[in-house]
């Protein structure tokens, strides 16, 4: 992670410093949480492999986001309904969710009360342990398609997929993606647009993955095979001023963090906080509170990642 930030520090320069005021002076964009759709929960940074370029550098021995738990969930559940946010879908990302012994159980809590369950996945052996896969059938014929897992395949070569990911990988989350077709699950797919090839070749090459295995998936359906541009936080961006939303006719209402927020259970913390992002969780000026209240607070737009993945890149984790 050291060598990440230093990175980014010499890419960047003199620039995301100020939480209000850019390098040159200008006024720094902001974001207000202006339409909550999704709530995010970080399972735990703990992983059953390790790849090559994860944002959130997860392993099997990272834990410093270590397991959140059903009783931890079902309190911001409660925060939800008394903040009155009207969220629809409460998502589950890690690490490897399916590493958490209450993922099944904090899936259900939330089915429960009325939400859209999102969970991603790489849908490899965490996930098709016998009492993990018992556990989702239920979850799977109770709720239908209120329950979506989104599985991560970086490329729909195994060859490229498996560069990332480890030998085999690939093969064992089409296993794991064939099980979760046999049971009915809805699922989409996650994948990264960083191969050198065009959006339409790569959707291309995902269609004819899911025609050979059956998968009821969209390649062309943006939310069901979702392509992710890089975060190489090395590349030198722009930061992004109030006036860039006239300049790029965007509204600060199309970014990620006018809609959602994360929480997370940092190692050795007495209780969970909440980020502006999932995709900053080791940014502690993004970490916004301990209470859904706090969250209601405006995000400055003050890393690479605002500009590069969500601004310029028009990237969003939720559906």
């Amino acid at each position: 992670m050291k060598d990440q930030l230093s990175t980014q520090a010499t890419a960047n320069i003199g620039k995301f410093s100020d939480p209000f005021v850019t390098a040159k002076g200008d006024r720094r964009a902001s974001v207000a949480l202006s339409n909550p759709q999704t709530l995010w929960f970080n399972t735990g940074t703990l992983c059953n492999i390790e790849c090559e370029n994860c944002y959130i550098l997860s392993s099997p021995s990272n834990d410093a986001l270590v397991y959140i738990t059903t009783a931890e969930v079902e309190d911001y559940l409660d925060q939800l309904e008394t903040r009155n946010w009207g969220v629809k879908e409460i998502a589950f990302t890690g690490g490897e969710p399916f590493m958490n012994p209450d993922m099944c159980d904090m899936a259900r809590a939330s089915l429960a009360r009325g939400y859209d369950v999102l969970i991603l996945t790489n849908a490899m052996r965490p996930m098709m342990r016998k009492s993990v896969r018992a556990q989702l059938e239920e979850l799977i014929a109770t709720y239908g398609s209120k329950l979506t897992f989104r599985i991560s395949l970086d490329h729909w070569s195994p060859e490229v997929h498996d560069k990332e990911r480890g030998k085999d990988a690939f093969s064992k989350t089409i296993e794991g993606m064939e099980w979760l077709r046999d049971q009915g699950a809805t699922m989409a797919v996650a994948g990264r647009s960083v191969w050198a090839e065009s959006d339409a070749a790569a959707r291309e090459g995902y269609g004819e993955i899911f025609a050979k295995h059956n998968f009821n998936i969209d390649p062309q359906n943006p939310a069901m095979t979702v392509l992710f541009p890089e975060m190489d936080e090395g590349v030198e961006v722009p930061e992004i001023t109030t006036d860039c939303w006239g300049i790029l006719n965007k509204s600060p209402d199309a970014v990620m963090c006018s809609s959602s927020r994360m929480v997370v259970k940092r190692k050795g913390a007495d209780k969970p906080a909440v980020l502006a992002c999932t995709l900053l969780a080791y940014a502690p000026e993004f970490e916004l509170g301990t209470s859904l209240e706090d969250a209601e607070k405006d995000v400055q737009l003050n890393h690479p990642h605002c500009a590069k993945f969500c601004v310029l890149g028009g990237a969003s984790c939720s559906a």
